[in-house]
């Protein structure tokens, strides 16, 4: 939308111009100039869009893996390089990249490309800067790695249509042992150089793995999770029972003969580093921690705050917050301290589902009853709608127990896979009723759904803006949008609404958090205690979350950075436009280029207000 205005009122300016000039020769003129420009224009843009598919398109060709979480399915047999000499590799490619994009004349494109042209650049210069950094991670944890995710790959990307496609999907099954072997070696590189996960990681690892071999072909258990994947996938072609049976024959002989020894080795690799692993939780721990937690902070709020601003940013959110919350608590006649009400929340079985199968059905059933209502107010909030269907998943039972409590997975390129949003049920103490409503607002709609979807569909911008990520934008959009619901009347319950507060609150002490661990040297037991001591959330949560902190940092900072600026230039263009400003052209701006840092998105609203103003 705002693109357009600006277009117009250059288009007037121009014919203003034309109008104003006495001389008819010096308007042809002008006239040419200007046609001769937007001709160059036009062709350079075109040159360097091409250039920037070029430059995806050699990057996911390069990962079996995202190709499938793409919906492509030209090696859908194989799985990713995670070998030394692959980063090698893609660290020369990237380089030749970059020289390819410096190559191009900026000045010579059009407005949405010279855009792109920017991204793409600081895209590939930061590849190349953190390279040095490649090893300051965890390759396998209680949140990600390869053990879980290629399983949860098979079941949810690994689509079977066809024959070929099973014969894909055991091929992958037969590349496994060749795919740990390269993870073992990550793993023993990081020890070498004294990055090892904290001790309490690895009883999850292990867990984890072990459960993707329990069951049978494995044992006389019920099908193991991949068993009952692929069979279920199988038993809806169309096949000849004799071609049924061989293709299950070869599934449960590769389950037996690959899956399980690389499954055993991996395992074994772990339970060899477990021995050198210590209590140490935060980044400052690593070679250079303090440089590559200053540099993940950057890169992951997309500003330059340090660590000490964030952590404050944090404690004041956190005292707001707290002040609203007294204001509900006075609402619903509790008589106490803040702190006693949370125990209260934290206790009340009212607001905690059984933990059986009707249980989690009727949380699931309220969930979705929530996300088709926010489906049918979109149009009060947004001009530009996804395409992609959204529906409501409980994450799998053989990684609930690690998994996060809640996340969003985009659709398929082609859309023919919809968006899902998990909720993990695992834990029903950990899922509470009166924070429900935020957190489908958050994955859901209209949250990551509205926001990546649309992203994945939005025309005449690179592959790389539609399938990319920046988090204090994308975690932003999602937080601010558990916030949008109350301004047209949801959260009637007030305790719902303090379920929001709570959502927020907790966003807020990741800020102190995260840096108090990996900059202030907390303990994970110190961050445990403020969660406990700040909000009503189940100590089960705060310990599922500081562990998040410990093996992912600076990531949690995301999410009240990109919102509290989301909200700062709402107001921002609210105050300058004041009746002609529209709250959906305001979230077609925020959506409507794709994700990018907050500095860019900042551009793209000023530009929108001065559009509105002229």
């Amino acid at each position: 939308m705002f693109e357009y205005k600006r277009i117009a009122l250059a288009v007037s300016l121009v014919l203003m111009t034309s109008a104003c000039s006495e001389a008819p020769t010096t308007s042809n003129t002008v006239e040419t100039q200007t046609t001769q420009a937007e001709v160059t224009q036009q062709s350079e843009s075109a040159k360097a869009n091409q250039l920037f598919e070029d430059i995806f398109m050699e990057n996911v060709m390069r990962s079996p893996m995202f190709q499938s979480y793409l919906g492509i399915k030209k090696d859908q047999d194989k799985w990713d390089d995670i070998s030394e000499e692959n980063a090698q590799e893609e660290l020369a490619l990237h380089k030749n990249q970059l020289e390819r994009v410096m190559a191009i004349d900026e000045s010579q494109l059009d407005q949405q490309t010279r855009i792109s042209w920017m991204l793409m650049k600081q895209q590939l210069e930061q590849d190349i800067a953190d390279f040095k950094w490649r090893h300051h991670n965890y390759p396998v944890n209680q949140m990600f790695g390869m053990h879980s995710s290629v399983a949860a790959l098979l079941i949810n990307q690994h689509n079977i249509g066809e024959v070929v496609d099973a014969e894909a999907y055991i091929a992958r099954l037969n590349g496994l042992p060749a795919l740990f072997e390269q993870l073992g070696e990550n793993l023993r590189l990081r020890a070498e150089k004294g990055i090892l996960a904290p001790k309490f990681v690895y009883p999850y690892v292990i867990a984890d793995s072990q459960n993707i071999i329990s069951g049978a072909p494995f044992d006389d258990g019920e099908p193991s999770t991949l068993l009952a994947d692929f069979e279920k996938k199988v038993a809806a072609l169309d096949l000849e029972e004799s071609q049924y049976n061989e293709l299950m024959a070869q599934a449960e002989q590769a389950l037996l003969q690959s899956v399980k020894p690389a499954y055993e080795n991996l395992i074994s690799v772990v339970k060899e580093i477990e021995t050198q692993a210590t209590t140490k939780d935060g980044a400052w721990k690593f070679p250079e921690g303090e440089a590559f937690y200053n540099n993940a902070l950057q890169r992951t709020t997309t500003t330059d705050l340090t660590a000490e601003e964030i952590h404050q940013i944090g404690l004041d959110e956190v005292a707001r917050i707290h002040d609203e919350m007294r204001g509900i608590m006075e609402e619903v006649g509790f008589e106490g301290t803040l702190s006693e009400f949370f125990v209260h929340m934290r206790n009340n079985e009212d607001f905690i589902y059984p933990d059986t199968a009707e249980g989690r059905k009727r949380y699931m059933d309220e969930a979705t009853a929530i996300i088709d209502n926010m489906r049918g107010r979109l149009d009060e909030l947004f001009l530009t709608k996804p395409k992609a269907d959204l529906i409501v998943k409980a994450v799998e039972p053989f990684r609930e127990k690690s998994a996060g409590k809640a996340f969003y997975q985009q659709p398929s390129m082609d859309g023919t896979r919809p968006g899902t949003y998990y909720a993990n049920l695992y834990d029903m103490a950990s899922m509470p009723s009166y924070q429900m409503e935020a957190l489908a607002y958050h994955e859901g709609i209209p949250g990551h759904h509205m926001q990546i979807a649309i992203q994945q569909e939005l025309e005449g911008i690179p592959k790389f803006r539609r399938f990319g990520r920046y988090t204090a934008y994308s975690e932003g959009w999602g937080l601010y949008s558990e916030m949008v619901p109350k301004e047209i009347g949801l959260y009637q319950d007030p305790y719902s609404d303090f379920g929001r507060l709570a959502m927020e609150l907790w966003r807020a002490c990741r800020l102190v958090v995260d840096t108090g661990i990996h900059d202030k040297k907390w303990t994970r037991e110190e961050g445990i205690e403020y969660y406990v001591s700040n909000t009503p959330n189940a100590r089960a949560d705060a310990v599922k979350m500081v562990e998040r902190h410990i093996v992912m940092p600076s990531q949690a900072t995301a999410y009240k950075i990109g919102m509290i600026k989301i909200v700062e230039l709402r107001e921002k263009a609210r105050a300058e436009l004041g009746d002609a400003f529209d709250i959906r052209e305001f979230h077609d701006v925020v959506l409507a280029s794709g994700p990018v840092p907050l500095n860019v998105l900042e551009q793209f609203v000023n530009d929108y207000i001065a559009a509105n103003k002229a």
